[in-house]
């Protein structure tokens, strides 16, 4: 916090750095994204058809000159065994919940005509590619759940209501179809106790979540009250708790996320996809948009799923 608030002051007024560079998160959700859109054109969506263009969009982001922004450990060395022949299971690091498994998930929420099963087992597949923890899972299917909630007009103040009665739904439900023996290589003992886990934690922190918005505090620091968001749910709570202090005000809800002592730019690309979700592109400053990079990719992916 100190050296952000040094390089970039009050965090009330902090503007987009020059050039505006991304970080690994905004890479891999444009990786998920082509990955999605490859799927797509050759069908419907389904495990077969969307494993292969994912896979091979991440070992593509994995080996190129642009992958330099600090990516996760889990990510890396996922993705170096995701290059191979071997099962995407077997890649997976079943014992990481990382945030990387649901800071580039958003797409899968802007996807129009999905069903729920395709949307949740897209959320949690993608996740599962590398970080195969089963709250990493449930982190995703809930990331996806709230951008795509968002995108068709939920109320915010409604959202965590919404997203904890999705979670309790799906508590003890294993989507075999999309993530295969995946619980096999995490030691659970069954498919049903392995996927509970992940829903558990999730539940917990969406219930800390509605903890800190029954008395705001905007000038505290998030993270001391919904996590860091190092890890999956934690980086869904905060990104959620940054965007409902200022639901009608994206650029200072961004500002709040970037300005925390955690995963900042993971909280960031998280609180930017629901605002972004919730008020659409005109959310964000024209000459932000104007100066971003990857601009041309993200406004022909958004163009394509625009609803």
């Amino acid at each position: 916090m100190p050296s952000i608030l040094a390089k970039s002051g009050p965090w009330r007024a902090m503007r987009l750095p020059k050039p505006a560079i991304v970080t690994d998160d905004t890479q891999m959700t444009l990786a998920l994204g082509r990955g999605i859109r490859t799927a797509m054109d050759r069908g419907l969506l389904t495990p077969l058809r969307l494993t292969r263009p994912v896979r091979e969009e991440f070992v593509d982001w994995y080996h190129s000159p642009d992958n330099n922004r600090a990516p996760g450990r889990t990510c890396m060395t996922a993705c170096r065994l995701l290059d191979s022949d071997r099962l995407w299971q077997e890649a997976s690091q079943t014992g990481s919940k990382g945030c990387g498994a649901n800071m580039r998930v958003a797409p899968v929420g802007l996807v129009p005509g999905l069903s729920e099963e395709q949307r949740s087992g897209a959320a949690q597949l993608q996740a599962a590619l590398t970080h195969g923890h089963p709250t990493a899972l449930a982190a995703s299917d809930l990331t996806a759940r709230a951008v795509h909630l968002l995108a068709q007009g939920a109320e915010p103040m409604g959202l965590i209501g919404q997203l904890r009665s999705y979670a309790y739904e799906n508590s003890g439900r294993y989507l075999t179809r999309w993530l295969g023996d995946l619980w096999r290589y995490a030691g659970d003992s069954s498919p049903e106790l392995y996927i509970q886990r992940g829903w558990d934690e999730c539940l917990t922190a969406l219930a800390r979540v509605q903890e800190a918005l029954r008395d705001p505090s905007p000038e505290t620091d998030p993270c001391e009250l919904t996590g860091d968001g190092w890890i999956a749910e934690e980086a869904l709570a905060t990104a959620l708790h940054c965007f409902l202090l200022f639901p009608e005000d994206p650029v200072t809800a961004l500002r709040r996320a970037a300005c925390t002592r955690g995963d900042s730019d993971s909280l960031g690309c998280l609180t930017g996809a629901f605002a972004g979700a919730h008020l659409g592109a005109g959310a964000w400053p024209k000459e932000w948009a104007e100066r971003i990079e990857y601009r041309s990719d993200l406004l022909s992916l958004g163009a394509l799923w625009d609803s």
